[in-house]
């Protein structure tokens, strides 16, 4: 018996075990739709999307808890975002809570949190947001190591009247410095990555999960120019061991699960369509990497009974994510095709000089 192996998938394991969600917030422990009012000078907090520095507008957040009683906080919003804040009609916003006010309400324990909406108008739109909401419930399902998230059902009004209500399905992230609080773990600030400096069963799970959602838009070894390490992953240290840093996905718009028509995939790889899968995973040892595989495999009924659960996908969208999450799974039941696709296409050490050329996807309009 192979009693690496056997460790790894028992780390796995544990990452993985559903148990532990009752860690997360009251927020993020159940996932029936929320709804809600955000009532905020919405079109002045717009009109600052081009600034560095925004400031927090005032203004109030009425929800509805599952008893159906109503309850009203203080919220302050303000855009958040780099490429969607300044390509989307409709920006990003960023909540910002009172923690006085939250204690004893679903929200409680929340401070800060983002905001992930319909970037344009129309149904198109909705769609991507379900369907990034489903990628980040897939990573939920792989491991607790991950962003809870919350949908809601959310009305817009804008105060000064300058903007028509609209209603749409939102979804909440939850905080980064939540997440390294209910697992034990501190946020790191570093500029870049070493290979072996990473946990690598986590490492291996989460660039597989990149690989099945289609996103190539991360880097587990460098952030964009003048930026912390890295790019659409926050990075975590356990303070007992501080080599091994533990990274934690977030922001899947630009992937071929989502298939927005906005997003390209980056210019570097050989690839021309969002929707085409291109492994660019480190190489793991075999034990680690068959670890990995073993445990997205065991979780597939779960991954694709996500798909009828996300509420209001439409059937379109179902179809596809059906087809496409479908087809990754054949893959890792293909020996010749997980072969071609993963084993012989990782990243070996010897790279590592160009491991740097780790470049973002790109929006196509």
């Amino acid at each position: 018996m192979n009693w690496t192996r056997v460790y790894v998938f028992l780390l796995l394991l544990a990452l993985a075990n559903p148990l532990a969600a009752a860690d997360r917030a009251p927020l993020f422990q159940e996932k029936a739709i929320i709804k809600a009012v955000l009532t905020a000078p919405i079109s002045q907090a717009y009109a600052q999307r081009d600034q560095d520095v925004r400031i927090y507008f005032p203004g109030q957040f009425t929800f509805s808890d599952s008893d159906n009683e109503t309850h009203r906080l203080e919220v302050s919003i303000r855009t958040r975002g780099h490429s969607r804040r300044d390509m989307c009609d409709l920006p990003p916003l960023q909540l910002n809570f009172k923690k006085s006010q939250v204690k004893g309400t679903l929200f409680a324990k929340q401070d800060k949190l983002k905001l992930v909406a319909p970037c344009f108008r129309g149904p198109a739109a909705q769609q991507y947001v379900l369907m990034e909401y489903l990628a980040y419930r897939i990573f939920e399902v792989l491991t607790d190591s991950s962003f809870g998230t919350r949908l809601l059902r959310l009305s817009y009004i804008d105060s000064d009247k300058e903007m028509s209500t609209r209603t749409a399905l939102v979804f909440l992230i939850e905080d980064d410095g939540a997440v390294g609080k209910r697992l034990g773990l501190d946020k790191l600030r570093v500029g870049y990555n070493e290979p072996d400096q990473l946990d690598r069963p986590r490492a291996a799970l989460l660039e597989l999960f990149q690989l099945m959602i289609g996103n190539n838009d991360y880097s587990l070894l460098k952030g964009p120019d003048g930026e912390y390490c890295c790019h659409n992953i926050e990075m975590y240290v356990d303070k007992e061991s501080a080599d091994s840093r533990i990274p934690i996905p977030y922001d899947f718009d630009m992937t071929g699960l989502v298939n927005a028509d906005y997003a390209a995939p980056p210019a570097h790889l050989p690839i021309k369509s969002i929707l085409t899968r291109y492994y660019r995973g480190i190489c793991q040892p075999p034990e680690i990497l068959d670890a990995a595989i073993d445990e997205i495999r065991s979780k597939r009924a779960e991954i694709m009974a996500l798909i009828p659960e996300t509420g209001e996908l439409s059937r379109l969208s179902t179809n596809r994510a059906t087809r496409y999450l479908g087809n990754y799974f054949e893959m890792l039941d293909d020996s010749e095709a997980l072969k071609k696709n993963v084993i012989d296409r990782c990243r070996g050490l010897d790279e590592n000089p160009d491991l740097a050329t780790d470049e973002p996807a790109t929006a196509s309009n």
